[in-house]
């Protein structure tokens, strides 16, 4: 069969690589890809933002199955156009990709299906929004409504940052239209993990646990960004909280979106903040997690396009996943300036031809071809993960792989996983 993966970043050039090595699969395309991707697939130069273009590709190709993988595109309704036309999608259609689309409407379904998460107020107009401020105690979160690229979300520690944000949104638009109705949310405190899990409408089935950073500096300082390393399992994250999760986020989500005659099929992305409470939903995204999936897919045992086709035919309750018995952590190499700009065009170098490093697996993000060769082209430039029996395996692996890797100005955080090799003894 052929498949059609639709981006151009990590996340996607991990889905082309598990597509390649299905048993299901005779040719990988991708749209428009990057320069890794460029080694495993073939690519088309069409934007992820090309609704009808990536349908008239589709159908020029043939694709079996086409995998949505940004966020944008699913929210302006690609899945909708391609199965108008006839063809098998994995990703939600777009009255079910709101969840991720719009914090407001993930807030309405969340507290009518009675989620936990955190307490909110939302607003369409700056001066009432300022006005707020006065009447919540600091830190807080300021977030934009919309789709901002992951870097929407402002943890502020005072009132002073509060209304800086707020212009951000309102008054220089710093984030387009996605800026205009803001979140103004309370500051959870606990640990940070991901959930994903696949849904077919009907059966529910968990991807094992994830740990983000987010935060551009070690020790979680600097601005949000996508997203600046991973690791897979997350020890305080067993198996029995993770149905627990499943039960009081996952489950009662679908269902409130099913009581509203919206089907969800694709993964659903519990970002989560681990409370004295309980687990809280701190966000929804409706796609795979951009790095963590750099970080589970490597340990990923199971065919993914199987488990795909399985999710839009409504058969995953025949399916279950199965794990290599081994820890993953994944380091990601930024441009210089990011997350505020990116620098293009500086040449990298320690990878070989295929853009990889033995021993190791290394995903292409904001990388294109030049002269036989990689350069950067983009924020998230690369993710370079690595398996082992022990976190700390893993990490010293993952490091070793970064300090082969160079290009001007490359950024990346020196504390990934640091924890839980100290947990680890």
């Amino acid at each position: 069969m052929r498949v059609l993966v639709v981006g151009s970043g990590g996340r996607e050039h991990a889905i082309v690589r598990k597509a390649a090595a299905s048993s299901l699969v005779d040719e990988v395309h991708a749209a428009p890809g990057n320069g890794g991707i460029a080694r495993q697939a073939t690519c088309h130069f069409v934007s992820d933002a090309d609704v009808s273009g990536i349908v008239e590709l589709a159908g020029s190709i043939k694709a079996d199955l086409t995998v949505v993988g940004p966020e944008a595109p699913l929210v302006a309704g690609m899945t909708d156009a391609l199965e108008a036309a006839g063809f098998t999608v994995f990703g939600p259609r777009a009255e079910a990709a709101r969840l991720e689309g719009s914090k407001g409407f993930a807030k309405e379904i969340m507290n009518a299906a009675g989620v936990p998460t955190a307490g909110f107020a939302t607003f369409v107009e700056y001066e009432s929004a300022m006005a707020h401020l006065a009447t919540i105690s600091f830190p807080t979160v300021v977030k934009a409504d919309g789709l901002a690229a992951g870097k929407g979300v402002m943890v502020v520690e005072a009132r002073e940052e509060a209304e800086a944000a707020i212009r951000q949104c309102f008054v220089d638009r710093a984030f387009g239209d996605a800026g205009l109705n803001v979140l103004v949310e309370e500051c959870l405190v606990g640990h940070e993990c991901s959930v994903l899990a696949l849904c077919d409408g009907e059966t529910i089935l968990p991807l094992d646990p994830a740990q983000d950073y987010k935060r551009i500096f070690d020790g979680g300082k600097g601005p949000n960004t996508g997203g600046m390393g991973c690791y897979s399992p997350v020890p305080r994250v067993p198996a029995e909280l993770v149905e627990e999760i499943i039960e009081t986020v996952h489950r009662p989500t679908i269902e409130e979106l099913k009581r509203r005659g919206i089907d969800f099929r694709g993964v659903l992305y519990a970002g989560l903040m681990l409370t004295g409470e309980g687990p809280k939903v701190l966000e929804f995204n409706v796609r795979f997690g951009d790095p963590e999936v750099q970080a589970i897919f490597p340990r990923l045992e199971s065919d993914l396009v199987e488990l795909m086709l399985a999710t839009t035919a409504g058969s995953l309750g025949e399916h279950s996943l199965k794990w290599k018995d081994e820890r993953c952590v994944s380091v990601i190499l930024a441009s210089a300036g990011y997350p505020e700009s990116s620098s293009k065009g500086d040449v990298i170098t320690g990878l070989d031809d295929d853009g990889q490093l033995e021993g190791l697996e290394v995903f292409h993000a904001g990388t294109a071809e030049k002269d036989g060769g990689f350069v950067t082209n983009g924020g998230r430039v690369l993710a370079v993960s690595a398996l082992d029996s022990t976190f700390k395996g893993a990490r010293d692996k993952a490091y070793a792989g970064v300090e082969k890797i160079s290009f001007d100005g490359m950024q990346y955080r020196r504390d990934i996983a640091a924890e839980v090799v100290e947990a680890e003894g």
